[in-house]
């Protein structure tokens, strides 16, 4: 069998049934070869980094690694990005990449290059991803592929690169027989946390003020259901991280809000005010935590769970550890709490709930006119039942709709967090309906983001893709230019200067996608409307945002978590 024979007949039986790339060719007999087994969709992007962001998404919203394929060179490092998004996001993922003939590498030879675009992807990706092999013999690739896809999917899940030399794509090799399992990571056995447990039980029985702060690891985890359930049966309002967005739906009456850098005031209050924290799967970075870390960690217990030892102890000190699995950790806690009674939040919650009520997120922008983009959200989801998930870009537009999005039932809610790239949305959007089987996508972009790969509204057109694109408007880089305004005296070099943007709904109209553009509130209805008159197609919404609205709350920097602009005023210069 050939070798892209086999490849294309293993990803098909590990559950992978589509395929994102950009041609190349180094990659043109893995293209035969899935072509010819017409088992696995061949969707073809626009930009390799597209291709590999809608791998990330399809990833994330399987549990079975997302799959991208580039030729050497430019292909492959056009992969970089996305791959580092899967990396800090910890979507399982495989990458592979066409490389020239082995005859071709400069090896050792004190050149820069040999072959025609040879490139050592491999040295370029290890940083961030599980494992990055080039492979050196045709005899490899079973072995490898079984343990590209083990690997990505066990633990803290991530991305695992192969590169491919185009001579080894061609040669026969033998099918091997079933391989015998992958030894399991080392974890840490049961008896190592039970004194930690038996603590958590006693701290959470005389606690008044507990939170659970969720983070992206109880999904990356495969502990979704099992997390609801504690939740149920602890009775612990939860706040949430940004990548954590979809852990509960909206109106749970558990569910308080995001917290951190931008987060909901009242859900920062409540953090402030906690005496006791879980944190699950969340690894406590200044965006959530705030520079202030003392203020953070004092005054509260807190338990932390992550896979991850490093991640524990880390920034925020003090931390009673659980190192293992969020699912792992739950199983253990129910076991321990099956029997017991447990303290009634109701108090809690409606001090919470007040705070809510208090301090809404459709009043902390100053009143001005035209849209207020916290109250457009809440419009926007209101009018998308339909959606099976958003896929969020980054910039203010991402903080608008992680304060205000109202997810669903079952809706996901995908975004970029630890990388924070700007183009996101759209490839991810495409991955996503994708993975459940052309359900319709909201896509939720900046003009400035959006522009990073708008090319993909040919792949969108061309496999007739039901994505639904809202494109927030505000004609600058918005994100930047508030930190210009707070920081650099409202010099917009690059912002707003020396910046400008499309008419989208023009653009979308060349790519043969219908939409319409919204400026005042009255508009908004029957522009939400638009979008959703026929399900199944595409459509663009472009909404006009005053160029000066900032993303508020904000947490002031340098001052603790509950203390957040416009309220209060930064009295240092933010690093991040």
């Amino acid at each position: 069998m050939k070798v892209t024979d086999y490849i294309a007949k293993d990803l098909y039986r590990r559950g992978v049934r589509t395929v994102f790339e950009l041609s190349g060719g180094m990659i043109t007999h893995l293209l035969n070869s899935l072509y010819e087994a017409q088992q696995i969709r061949i969707l073809s992007m626009h930009h390799e980094q597209a291709a590999a962001f809608a791998a990330d998404a399809t990833g994330r919203m399987t549990g079975v690694p997302g799959v991208a394929m580039a030729t050497s060179g430019p292909g492959a490092t056009n992969l970089l990005t996305g791959i580092g998004s899967c990396y800090f996001d910890s979507s399982p993922a495989v990458f592979i990449t066409g490389q020239v003939n082995r005859w071709e590498l400069r090896n050792d030879r004190k050149i820069r290059q040999l072959g025609f675009q040879e490139t050592d992807i491999v040295q370029m990706a290890r940083p961030i991803t599980k494992a990055a092999w080039q492979i050196t013999s045709p005899e490899e690739v079973p072995r490898k592929l079984e343990k590209a896809f083990s690997l990505a999917m066990t633990g803290r899940p991530g991305p695992v690169l192969l590169d491919i030399p185009m001579d080894i794509q061609r040669y026969d090799i033998q099918e091997p027989p079933p391989f015998d399992e992958l030894p399991a990571e080392a974890g840490v056995s049961a008896s190592d946390h039970v004194a930690i447990l038996d603590d958590l039980l006693v701290t959470l029985k005389n606690s008044k003020k507990p939170l659970i702060l969720a983070g992206g690891g109880i999904r990356a985890g495969n502990a979704v259901e099992a997390f609801r359930r504690f939740v149920r049966k602890t009775g612990v309002p939860v706040v949430n991280s940004l990548l954590a967005m979809d852990l509960l739906p909206y109106d749970d009456p558990q569910r308080i809000g995001m917290i951190g850098t931008y987060g909901n005031r009242w859900a920062n209050l409540a953090l402030a005010a906690s005496d006791l924290l879980i944190v699950l799967g969340s690894r406590l970075d200044v965006r959530q935590t705030g520079s202030d870390v003392e203020f953070f960690r004092t005054n509260r217990t807190i338990f932390h769970v992550d896979c991850e030892a490093g991640e524990i102890n880390n920034r925020v000190t003090g931390c009673r550890a659980f190192v293992g699995g969020v699912k792992q950790f739950i199983a253990m806690a129910e076991a321990k709490i099956e029997n017991e009674i447990l303290p009634h939040n109701a108090e809690w919650l409606n001090e919470i709930n007040a705070l809510r009520s208090r301090y809404s997120d459709l009043t902390e922008i100053p009143p001005a006119e035209g849209i207020n983009p916290n109250w457009f959200v809440h419009q926007l989801c209101a009018a998308s039942y339909a959606a099976g998930a958003y896929t969020v870009d980054v910039g203010q537009h991402q903080m608008w709709a992680a304060q205000s999005s109202e997810v669903r039932g079952e809706q996901r809610w995908i975004t970029s967090g630890g990388m924070g790239s700007m183009g996101f949305a759209l490839p991810a959007g495409i991955g996503a309906t994708i993975a459940m089987g052309l359900r319709p996508v909201v896509v939720i972009a900046g003009d400035g983001g959006f522009q990073c790969n708008l090319q993909e509204l040919q792949t969108v057109v061309r496999n007739d893709l039901p994505i639904k694109i809202v494109v927030m408007n505000n004609r600058c880089h918005g994100m930047v230019r508030q930190f210009q305004e707070s920081y650099f005296e409202g010099r917009y070099q690059s912002t707003l200067w020396g910046y400008d943007a499309p008419d989208f709904v023009h653009v979308a109209s060349s790519y043969g996608i219908s939409g319409c553009r919204v400026e005042l509130v009255e508009q908004v209805e029957e522009g939400l409307a638009e979008l959703w008159k026929d399900p199944a197609s595409p459509f663009l919404l472009e909404v006009g945002i005053d160029t000066f609205t900032n993303a508020y709350p904000k947490i002031a920097f340098g001052l603790p978590l509950n203390q957040m602009e416009p309220k209060s005023k930064p009295i240092a210069m933010e690093g991040t």
